[in-house]
This record gives C-alpha cells, sequence and structure tokens, in this order.
C-alpha cells in the first residue's frame, strides 16, 4: 500500500483593503449583486462575477425555484451568460459572495459540488485556470489559483468513451 496526499496553497486577506484594485473591485461586485438574487426558499443569496480576457465584467445570481433542485447558483449562471454572450472568452477571475437572512455573511463560502465541476469544465475549455476569490460581506477573503485545488480528482471528458 501507498499513501498519497494532496496539499494546496491559497491566499488569506484580512479584509478587501488589502487586495489588489481588480480583485477588489471584482469581489464589490459580487458583493453588490447578491441583491438580485432570487432566493425566497432558502434566504441565502449568492452572487459571482467574473473578469474576461477582453475586459469585459459579468455577474450572475442564484435563482432558486419552488421545485428544488431545479433552481441554479450564481456560479453557474454567470458561466451560462459568458459562453452565451461572449463565446471564447477565458474567464481570467470569479469573485464569489453572500448575504443571508439567518447568518453572519463575514466569512467566505465555496462553490457547491457541482459549481467545482462547472468551473473545472470551464478551465478545460478554455486551457486556463481561474482564480476564486472568496468572500462574504465583510471579513477574511480566500483567493484560490485554480479550481483544480478546490476539486483534485474531478471527473472529465477523459473518462468518458470517444469511440
Amino acid at each position: 500500500m501507498k499513501t498519497n496526499s494532496f496539499e494546496f496553497a491559497y491566499e488569506v486577506y484580512d479584509s478587501i483593503e488589502e487586495l489588489q484594485k481588480g480583485d477588489a473591485a471584482l469581489l464589490e461586485t459580487a458583493r453588490a449583486i447578491t441583491v438580485q438574487a432570487y432566493a425566497p426558499y432558502s434566504r441565502f443569496f449568492v452572487g459571482a462575477s467574473v473578469k474576461l480576457d477582453n475586459g469585459q465584467l459579468l455577474s450572475g445570481t442564484n435563482q432558486e425555484n419552488a421545485s428544488f433542485p431545479a433552481g441554479i447558483c450564481a456560479e453557474r449562471t454567470v458561466l451560462a451568460a459568458v459562453s452565451s454572450v461572449y463565446p471564447g472568452a477565458v474567464i481570467h477571475a470569479m469573485a464569489i459572495s453572500f448575504r443571508s437572512a439567518g447568518a453572519a455573511s463575514n466569512h467566505p463560502i465555496s462553490p457547491c459540488g457541482i459549481c467545482r465541476q462547472s468551473l473545472i469544465e470551464q478551465e478545460k475549455r478554455q486551457q486556463a485556470p481561474i482564480r476564486i476569490i472568496l468572500g462574504g460581506q465583510v471579513g477574511p477573503i480566500f483567493i484560490i489559483s485554480s479550481m483544480n485545488h478546490l476539486l483534485p480528482f474531478s471527473f472529465t471528458g477523459e473518462e468518458l468513451d470517444k469511440g
């Protein structure tokens, strides 16, 4: 038997004031867009904003539905917008923030499993990593250099029979 391990490093900032200007602006956009989320059931409002290689910024929010799990997360909303509005554009960074009616938004949240898989697929499609900026409305911020760190054993097209 052999034991392997997986470790990764990520950046931790105490507040938005410590971020580079572009990262701070992207996170502020994600924070602000949470007010447009449609989350009447969970009352957990998520915003995601991306910066593209063409300089454009796009945002998305979670959209719930009474017929759970028919909703869509903010991360996948913005991924769909990017591929629809700017097909072929490379996403350099994605900021994700939230606010909640029932909990303090003073810490980072991480993408759910479906969103992690979708972000891995986007990285593979664009052949470039996506920097992930995670933060609540206030408090510490995490920056992760690639989605591969959050889903190291991802399922990819390489596992599918292409013959």
